[in-house]
């Protein structure tokens, strides 16, 4: 119930907002992104892939990265993946890359998600939560998108959408900073 209150209240915002953001505002406020005080690079990390490869921030170096941390029980990862499905699906041959970890304790309920799903981009396995940690990650979703230079340059608490022109606006704004 209380879930349901607060993505209640999550549309709404969104809902009035949208008007604002289509009409010239800052479309990194539109989505609520927190910008970090001050320049910071982002973590390196190789986590295991559910196929048993290895996923890696450092071999996406000069791409966009749009590292989001989810789990299979998370209702609102649900209802996020498939927009970030269709963000990759627009921009992935433009600079940009999403890599989702899921910090599903088991690795054995990812693998028929991601293919429910139908997710193409990199997917990651942080059981322990070492990585989340690292991204200093307190809830599921959360999104980090880091620039071309390997700079973190926003942070998403809880679900977007990403599918959305404030969405739009922020990753090509991304992409075209060199």
């Amino acid at each position: 119930m209380i879930l349901a209150r607060v993505m209640l209240i999550m549309c709404v915002a969104a809902t009035a907002l949208w008007p604002r953001a289509a009409s010239g505002q800052d479309p990194f406020k539109a989505l609520e992104l927190i910008k970090p005080a001050r320049t910071r690079a982002a973590n390196d990390f190789t986590v295991a892939s559910p196929d048993g490869k290895q996923v890696r921030l450092g071999d996406h170096r000069g791409k966009v990265v749009f590292l989001n941390f989810w789990a299979t029980w998370c209702r609102p990862c649900l209802e996020e993946l498939p927009a970030m499905e269709s963000l990759y699906q627009r921009y992935r041959d433009k600079g940009l890359t999403v890599i989702a970890i899921s910090v599903d304790s088991d690795i054995v309920a990812v693998p028929p998600f991601i293919k429910q799903i139908q997710l193409t981009f990199p997917i990651g396995h942080d059981p322990k939560m070492a990585l989340a940690d690292r991204y200093e990650v307190r809830a599921v979703p959360s999104s980090v998108l880091i620039d071309r230079k390997g700079n973190l340059v926003a942070l998403a608490i809880g679900p977007r959408a990403w599918d959305t022109k404030p969405a739009y606006a922020v990753i090509e704004t991304l992409l075209n900073s060199r």
